[in-house]
């Protein structure tokens, strides 16, 4: 996190194109906004580009002139000319389908449009930042993002880590929220030991809802294990059966009749296994083999899965 702080003094310097990558919940708005708020120019905008798909996008996006379309009862600014002299951010950028990506691209490259309706075209200058839960190398490699788009998007690359792999830090983050939203209120041992157990697949946002949570249904100061949420407690139980389920396979790595298994097949056997015992669910069985979910699904489509 402290490279990440880095990176993004760094990046408010200068007004080259910013992508940011990471899981649902890991900052990533957070970490757009202080990058705009360091250089303090214009206003930051936040396009929301899951939402950004039918007929209703360029109005949007580009605005439109009273009476350009049924339901147009007055002049609406888009989104690109609030964001002028300012920031741009467009978020869950991997969601947009490929018809938008192409007029999204087209705005990027000239920073000109036309509110619909209108006769004059506009132009904007904003500064583009840009964040995606998915993979977009991998997005690209299966033709479901444009790829001059990617470059012209992927000129600073800022990557938010997961709660998962910083878990040092979650006693922190519990303080921090508990400032925010507490009351005097205390975490034991016992419960502070489940929460840094639980892999918090939402992330920080899902690590600050649980504490608002317990914080609400707990009068203080001390938490209880009776506190901490279900999801939390069935995971960690769930977890830990998979994890005795898949401790018995062979530790010898050999087949019953003492004949050595090549370490390619003792992989994919694993593999296959967790995926086949978290019924599908990648995620899940990424984090209990320890790889990456772009190293599983390069895995996976080798072996034909």
């Amino acid at each position: 996190m402290k490279q990440v702080q880095r990176l993004v003094v760094r990046m408010s310097k200068c007004r080259y194109p910013v992508l940011i990558l990471g899981e649902t919940g890991t900052g990533k708005e957070v970490a757009a906004r202080a990058i705009h708020n360091l250089q303090a120019q214009g206003r930051f905008v936040v396009v929301d580009c899951a939402s950004l798909v039918g007929p209703l996008m360029e109005s949007d996006l580009f605005g439109h002139r009273k009476g350009s379309y049924t339901g147009a009862h007055a002049d609406k600014m888009g989104l690109l000319d609030e964001a002028n002299g300012g920031t741009a951010f467009f978020d869950e950028v991997g969601e947009l389908p490929l018809d938008s990506q192409v007029k999204l691209l087209r705005v990027l490259q000239e920073k000109e449009f036309r509110a619909i309706g209108a006769l004059v075209t506009r132009s904007s200058n904003f500064r583009v930042i840009a964040a995606t839960n998915r993979d977009l190398d991998l997005e690209v490699t299966e033709k479901r993002f444009r790829q001059d788009l990617f470059y012209r998007l992927n000129v600073m690359k800022l990557r938010m880590p997961n709660l998962r792999d910083r878990k040092e830090d979650i006693p922190v983050l519990i303080s921090h929220f508990l400032q925010r939203h507490g009351n005097g209120h205390r975490v034991p041992d016992e419960v502070m030991d489940l929460l840094c157990e639980y892999d918090w697949p939402g992330n920080v946002r899902e690590l600050e809802h649980t504490m608002q949570k317990m914080v609400t249904m707990n009068t203080g100061p001390w938490f209880s294990v009776a506190d901490v949420p279900t999801t939390v407690l069935s995971r960690d139980l769930e977890k830990r059966e998979l994890a005795g389920r898949l401790v018995s396979v062979d530790e010898n790595g050999a087949e019953p009749d003492g004949s050595v298994i090549p370490l390619d097949e003792v992989v994919k056997r694993a593999i296959i296994r967790t995926v086949q015992l978290t019924k599908g669910d990648r995620t899940a069985a990424a984090q209990l083999l320890g790889i990456g979910r772009t190293t599983l699904y390069r895995k996976l489509k080798e072996y034909g899965m």
